[in-house]
């Protein structure tokens, strides 16, 4: 479909319509009410054509149309009774480049006319591309019946409404939250609205909120709705090293974007740097995205930013991702919790702040474990976990850029996993007898050989 649904304004733009009869008298009545100047070129004139001269609502050319009739106009329609007169003036259109409609002759329109429900300023125009009008009219008489009598003068004022907050409020997403509230709501004329109280009391509250945003494994279709609408609105962007520039792109074109990450345990920022940076956007009323990869609650390092955010007393909240030990076991295929074999799930990292420090570990057998950032050496790991009691046919997967272009999974068994080549970050383990029922490992696998999926 090469046609573009617009409603231009047409105001005082020039509009040639070549005929004066029925054909041309249904598309005079259409574009009266636009603003259009019109003029119309023909031999004769149907008496409602006349009157309207007369009135001065229109110009007559009582004569044939000439090529010089093109002069000047932004529109040209084409309804005479003869196929081959139309025709011409529409390929006469189309070397001076004016848009032309040619009236129920499909390949001779540059665009179509649509069936139009009005209400005030609400118009909702219905098209077929010209293949069945009387679809399009069967359809706005229905969507007609459905709206309801008062909608415009309500529009008129939701508009006068909207005006308002946009001079009180800033941009971001405080101020379209308001305005989708605003939309859902009847509108009067009093002080005393509650709308307009809610329009009043949210401006003089305006103030910057910093939302944690979970950025997903970095499948742009893994995305949640509410991060996308965040990131098309938010004001400040200051994002983990491991979001995907394909997911940045999604920004707002007015955002700034800022790199705030830090990888194997380089940090060219420090996490105090990243707090004061929120904390100062958020109290110049921008709205800040903090945005990580996964989910900004698991090993995301919230706790410490929004203890943050307290102490400062900025608002903020958090917008769960999925985090990539899910994506992992998507696409294994495999559930993280058995009924018969895995009572739990253990979410683990391999950088310890404290490594005095650990929680214990649940039964051993009875839990699946996901380790986010296992380390390149499998094997220091292994042989812990070799040494708390596990055996070594215990299945384990490494899976890494779970989600995104370029994933890889391997799988093997908890004797062999020392043996397995190093991969590109991010990267995770699973481990746990739930494994067995995953798409790569029905079927026999043989003991201690990894299998590259």
């Amino acid at each position: 479909m090469n046609l573009l649904p617009i409603f231009l304004n047409l105001a005082d733009r020039n509009c040639l319509i070549v005929g004066a009869g029925n054909i041309a008298l249904d598309k005079i009545e259409t574009l009266l009410p636009t603003g259009l100047k019109l003029r119309v070129v023909a031999p004769t004139a149907r008496a409602e054509v006349r009157e309207l001269a007369d009135a001065h609502r229109l110009e007559w050319l009582e004569r044939a149309f000439t090529l010089e009739d093109l002069g000047g106009q932004f529109l040209v329609i084409a309804a005479t009774d003869r196929r081959e007169i139309n025709a011409a003036v529409y390929r006469a259109c189309t070397e001076r480049n004016i848009p032309c409609n040619s009236v129920d002759d499909i390949p001779n329109c540059d665009f179509f006319f649509g069936s139009v429900v009005r209400r005030g300023p609400l118009q909702i125009a219905i098209s077929t591309s010209g293949e069945s009008p009387a679809v399009a009219q069967r359809l706005r008489r229905e969507i007609e019946e459905q709206l309801p009598g008062d909608i415009g003068p309500w529009l008129e004022s939701l508009g006068d409404l909207r005006r308002e907050v946009l001079a009180m409020q800033p941009r971001g997403e405080g101020r379209k939250l308001l305005l989708h509230r605003l939309a859902q709501r009847q509108i009067c004329e009093s002080t005393c609205c509650p709308s307009r109280q809610l329009a009043s009391a949210s401006a003089l509250e305006s103030r910057g909120t910093v939302f944690l945003v979970g950025a997903g494994p970095g499948d742009l279709e893994l995305l949640t709705i509410k991060a996308l609408r965040l990131l098309q609105t938010g004001d400040v962007v200051l994002h983990d090293d491991l979001v995907p520039q394909a997911i940045l792109n999604l920004a707002s074109s007015h955002a700034e974007i800022v790199n705030v990450g830090k990888r194997c345990g380089a940090k060219s920022i420090s996490q105090q740097e990243i707090n004061a940076l929120m904390i100062a956007h958020a109290r110049e009323h921008r709205n800040v995205i903090r945005l990580k990869s996964g989910d900004p609650l698991v090993f995301g390092r919230a706790t410490e930013e929004i203890a943050a955010l307290v102490n400062a007393g900025v608002a903020f909240e958090v917008v769960p991702g999925i985090t990539a030990a899910f994506a992992a076991a998507a696409q294994l295929g495999c559930s993280l919790t058995d009924r018969e074999g895995a009572s739990n799930v253990t979410f683990s990292t391999g950088h310890h702040a404290d490594a005095h420090n650990r929680s214990s570990l649940p039964a051993i057998e009875a839990s699946t474990r996901v380790v986010y950032m296992p380390g390149r050496d499998l094997g220091l790991l292994a042989a812990e976990w070799l040494q708390q009691g596990l055996p070594s046919d215990f299945p384990c997967a490494v899976i890494s850029r779970a989600g995104q272009a370029g994933e890889q999974v391997q799988c093997t068994t908890l004797g062999a996993l020392g043996a397995l080549a190093s991969v590109p970050a991010p990267s995770l383990l699973i481990g746990g007898w739930t494994l067995r029922n995953a798409r790569a490992f029905l079927g026999s696998i043989a003991e201690d050989v990894p299998v590259q999926v």
